[in-house]
Parts: structure tokens; C-alpha cells; sequence
């Protein structure tokens, strides 16, 4: 697992961490993270999947109703966002990879979180995730052009296709500690 401590304290850049990773690097550490994320919903009912959390902080800047922006996220809401969240970097990272301009825009399908009722979608939703990701590793060249970059917005650095690709892990890592919480909550709610 990669460590973003660095980044997040601002002693590295997020190139100077992550752009250097192989294909057989990023595949292993693909992984890791699909299976810790399963590790942490081993014991997890389909009632967990959708126990609504108590979560104070829930702000969803992103969310295109008013309605949901302070709803606490499911279980099956974060994985489907995580996993919508690391497929886009793993599409980005691939013409990067070949060499391809980024365009700008997104790269982006996310399952609709309410369809999400059982932890089986869950996990079938993770290793669907997997393939997907590994898959489009596979789409690399033998040698990725490592200096075609993009910066995301005005005055960010420019991120190369494993830096890219790697960015979806520190979003999966920025939700781990979400899915503990929930798996926690639902257990504790249900005895």
C-alpha cells in the first residue's frame, strides 16, 4: 500500500511520489487495495449495505441535487463511488500512458448508489472494479510515454499516467476509514 502521508503533509508532490510506478506495480498494488477494501466488509450483512451512518461531516459538494449534499453515504454508496473514482484514473492513465493528449473533461460512470441493496453487488462491484483497472493496465505500451501529463486545473502539477493512475488510490485511501466507520456503526446497530 502506498503511503500519501508525504503528500498530504505537503513534503512531496503527488509526481514526485507515484510517477515512477511500473505496470506490475500498479497491478499489485490494485490488488491490495480491492482486497483490503473486501477484507473490511467480510462480515458486513446486506442490511449493512444499506444502514444509513451517523455522519455529522457529510457535505457532498458534488452531488447534483440539494436534497442528498448533507446525506450520510451507505456502504454500497461509498463503494460504488470509489470504485467510479479509481476506474476514471485507471481510463486517464491509460492515454496518458499512449501518449494521447488529455482532452480535459471526465472519464467517469458511476453505478447509481441506490441501486446498491446487498453486500453480494458490493463485492461484485469491487471485483468488477478489479478486472476493469487491470484491464486497462493491460492497454499500456511496453514503454508508457511517461512525460505526456495534464495538470487537473490552473496552477496544479501536471500529473503523467502513473501519477494518474495512482490518484485513485489515495481516493480509495481517503475512504477506508469511511467504510470502517459504517461497517462499525451498522455491526453496532445491529446488536
Amino acid at each position: 500500500m502506498i503511503d500519501f502521508t508525504p503528500v498530504r503533509n505537503k513534503e512531496k508532490s503527488y509526481r514526485e511520489l507515484l510517477g515512477h510506478y511500473t505496470v506490475a506495480e500498479l497491478k499489485q498494488l490494485t490488488n491490495e487495495m480491492i482486497d483490503l477494501q473486501l477484507f473490511l466488509i467480510t462480515e458486513s450483512s446486506d442490511a449493512d449495505v444499506v444502514f444509513v451512518p451517523s455522519d455529522p461531516k457529510a457535505n457532498d459538494t458534488f452531488a447534483n441535487n440539494s436534497d442528498v449534499v448533507d446525506l450520510p453515504w451507505t456502504l454500497g454508496h461509498v463503494i460504488v463511488h470509489v470504485t467510479a473514482s479509481s476506474e476514471e484514473s485507471a481510463a486517464i492513465a491509460v492515454e496518458l500512458a499512449r501518449g494521447v493528449p488529455h482532452r480535459g473533461g471526465r472519464s467517469r460512470s458511476e453505478v447509481p448508489w441506490e441501486t446498491v441493496t446487498s453486500i453480494t453487488q458490493c463485492r461484485d462491484r469491487l471485483e468488477e472494479s478489479r478486472r476493469m483497472r487491470l484491464a486497462s493496465l493491460d492497454m499500456w505500451p511496453n514503454t508508457p510515454d511517461l512525460e505526456n501529463s495534464y495538470a487537473w486545473r490552473e496552477g496544479m502539477e501536471p500529473f503523467n499516467a502513473p501519477t494518474r493512475f495512482c490518484l485513485g488510490f489515495a481516493h480509495d485511501d481517503d475512504h477506508l476509514n469511511q467504510i470502517r466507520d459504517i461497517v462499525q456503526q451498522a455491526r453496532a446497530a445491529r446488536s
